[in-house]
């Protein structure tokens, strides 16, 4: 596929241990990619690199193959941008910011803009500096989508949105994304980018740790199953069956096992001899395996 986003060995070197530091990275065309980790840890950075906001230390980001300190105006409007602070121009309402903002693109039909509109509940009539920090994201979401970009940058697009407009800010996300958009996501929240990402980067102290397949993670050939029994004796024997236990309570007669898809049956089937409180699979999240590589990562470090 060709990688409409590339960065290339990107520093930007603020000093004291922070900022962002070698970062390879590269988004396919049609991808939606998930950039996670927490406050401070680079991603804001990345992204105002891309936008050709600020100048690198060393390496650099490439959109369309153009690098973005000397050519982001050569395809700025070809981007639909969520800046993670927002901040409006002196302008009395969110409907002059909008339209503006349309002039600027050169967009006259604004069919799509009022869609996102309604869809997000959006009152644009209001006072801009007035807005509820609420108000103020969703009137940055419909300026970034309203041109139909065929690129998405998002920097933490739902903070300040209510549980029930993130849900539809994500579904509006995902139909763009089946349109074919290429879609760079960043957030602090694991399970937004592992509802929607193809792939997701995980970022610590300005650094790349990771980057994994969403389909590795939803189809993990191991699964993991907490059983709990009635009793301290069927618990006993239970272990010594060499199931891989991963965890043992044994002040409430529970172990959790590890095994792989095709040994589940046996499992079943075991536990029949058994009186069985309850079994249930532990779902495998995307926080889980990022939390797994951080904790290795730093016992790594103790080891050296």
């Amino acid at each position: 596929m060709e990688n409409v986003i590339e960065i290339k060995n990107l520093t930007k070197d603020y000093g004291d241990g922070n900022g962002i530091f070698d970062i390879n990275l590269q988004i396919r065309k049609g991808e939606m990619m998930g950039f996670v980790g927490t406050n401070g840890s680079g991603k804001t950075t990345t992204i105002r690199c891309i936008m050709g906001f600020i100048k690198p230390t060393s390496g650099g980001a490439y959109v369309y193959g153009k690098e973005a300190w000397e050519h982001s105006s050569e395809y700025i409007k070809e981007i639909g941008y969520v800046a993670g602070e927002i901040g409006f121009p002196d302008l009395p309402s969110g409907t002059s910011f909008l339209k503006s903002q349309a002039e600027f693109l050169g967009r006259k039909d604004l069919s799509y803009a009022n869609e996102v509109i309604k869809k997000l509940q959006l009152d644009p009539r209001a006072n801009l500096k007035r807005m509820s920090k609420g108000m103020k994201q969703k009137t940055a979401l419909v300026a970034a989508l309203m041109n139909d970009a065929n690129i998405l940058i998002l920097d933490e697009p739902t903070t300040g949105l209510d549980p029930l407009m993130r849900i539809e800010f994500l579904d509006i996300i995902k139909e763009e994304h089946r349109k074919g958009k290429t879609i760079f996501m960043s957030s602090h929240m694991f399970n937004e980018v592992e509802e929607t990402c193809d792939r997701v980067a995980l970022i610590d102290k300005g650094k790349i740790v990771e980057v994994v397949e969403m389909n590795d993670i939803r189809n993990r050939p191991i699964k993991d199953f907490k059983v709990e029994f009635n009793n301290q004796s069927d618990y006993e024997k239970f272990k010594k069956l060499r199931y891989k236990i991963i965890r043992d309570q044994k002040q409430y007669n529970q172990v959790t096992v590890a095994l792989k898809n095709e040994e589940i049956g046996k499992l079943f089937a075991d536990l029949k001899k058994f009186d069985v409180k309850f079994i249930s699979e532990v779902k495998y999240t995307l926080e889980k395996h990022f939390r797994e590589v951080l904790k290795s990562r730093k016992e790594g470090k103790d080891v050296q």
